[in-house]
């Protein structure tokens, strides 16, 4: 099924914290997210919107929400892992069939953003199927362990 609308991303503090906390408890979204250990109810979800925060604060640049004509459909972006841009990407399960779209749009931004070289992506074991990540022209470049869970890191060239 091909969902049609417009996608457009915003702050995460525009969000109602329930909001992303019903998303995060969802467990078709658990099972690919091995780092997803705690429960999530609006604290948690607030203590999640505030460090996202300040990311922003500090580089300029970080994780939106995304929505769906203005409907919250997941959160992903930018996050500086070291001298490294990592794009992450978490939708509702209603909205899966988005990803690679959301993805593009995203690297569109890394591509005009002269602080950004390449993308890094961690993408765990539990998705069996790279074939967006490709598309987008990623190339896996190893595994990485993270917390005590495998990643497959691919990274794609912006420059």
């Amino acid at each position: 099924m091909r969902l049609k609308g417009d996608i457009t991303f915003a702050r995460l503090r525009e969000i109602e914290p329930a909001e992303i906390a019903a998303h995060m408890s969802d467990p078709r979204v658990a099972e690919h997210m091995p780092l997803l250990s705690m429960t999530w109810d609006t604290d948690v979800a607030r203590r999640f919107i505030a460090s996202k925060e300040q990311c922003w604060e500090r580089d300029g640049l970080g994780h939106w929400a995304f929505l769906l004509d203005g409907r919250y459909i997941g959160w992903g972006g930018f996050q500086k892992e070291g001298d490294e841009w990592d794009f992450g990407l978490v939708r509702r399960p209603d909205a899966f069939g988005l990803g690679l779209r959301i993805a593009r749009e995203a690297i569109e931004f890394a591509l005009a953003d002269d602080r950004i070289p390449y993308v890094t992506f961690l993408l765990p074991q539990s998705r069996e199927n790279s074939s967006a990540l490709r598309r987008l022209g990623a190339k896996q470049i190893g595994e990485i362990k993270y917390d005590g869970a495998t990643f497959l890191k691919y990274r794609l060239e912006t420059r």
